[in-house]
């Protein structure tokens, strides 16, 4: 249930999982404070996305942080000279962005804080996803255990909780919620290499994922490609 301010962040990239997330918790009655982040990334359609569902769903602010996760590389989503592979692969891809949602949610955290929001929400997934250390439930339960620990609300009697709606849930599941919740996934941008109209590539491993949720969950696919 909300609490007394009713507030929450969400962090909101502007892909499907988040979108389904910020319809989650509109549906559950938060008063939504939603965060994105100009990282570095390949391409800004994703922000575009972003933008979009903030205007879809009745939310309070929509606030994007610009950070240089670019300047330090290590991730084919960040450094053009690293190339997004197009077929599957063994480990950790080269699209995992080190330290990203580490990064994401102590800057959600800190909002929080000063929202007085006792709610932080993110779209991690455990079940379909690219194999990414940091999307799975022990780094959540760690970092939710850090940031009270850290923080003036949690120490003075007011903790907060890190909401992973979706953690458990296939793609299928994801995408059937959304439908039900209203979602317009067409809005979405999952690519990892999109162009500067929103079109998905269809062949990352961010495509091959989204392209499989809609056929498992019995649904027509609505996504933009580039062919």
């Amino acid at each position: 249930m909300p609490d007394s301010n009713n507030n929450a962040v969400v962090l909101l990239s502007g892909g499907m999982d988040s979108a389904t997330v910020l319809a989650l918790a509109s549906q559950q009655g938060y008063n939504i404070h939603a965060l994105s982040f100009r990282y570095g990334q390949r391409h800004d359609a994703e922000l575009a996305a972003a933008h979009r569902l903030a205007e879809d769903w009745a939310i309070k602010a929509h606030r994007v942080i610009d950070l240089d996760l670019a300047g330090i590389g290590g991730s084919a989503l960040t450094d053009k000279a690293i190339d997004v592979p197009e077929t599957p692969g063994e480990g950790i891809p080269v699209t995992y962005v080190p330290a990203r949602n580490t990064v994401f949610l102590s800057i959600a955290l800190a909002w929080a804080e000063v929202l007085e929001a006792r709610r932080i929400f993110i779209g991690v997934n455990a079940v379909d996803y690219s194999g990414y250390p940091d999307c799975r439930p022990e780094f959540i339960e760690a970092f939710e255990r850090m940031a009270n620990l850290a923080t003036r609300a949690a120490v003075e009697g007011q903790p907060i909780s890190i909401e992973t709606p979706l953690i458990d849930l296939s793609k299928a599941e994801i995408i059937r919620l959304g439908t039900k919740l209203g979602v317009d996934y067409s809005r979405t941008v999952s690519c990892y290499q999109a162009d500067e109209s929103g079109r998905a590539c269809g062949r990352c491993d961010a495509c091959r994922l989204r392209k499989a949720g809609f056929e498992q969950a019995g649904l027509a696919d609505n996504t933009r490609y580039q062919s």
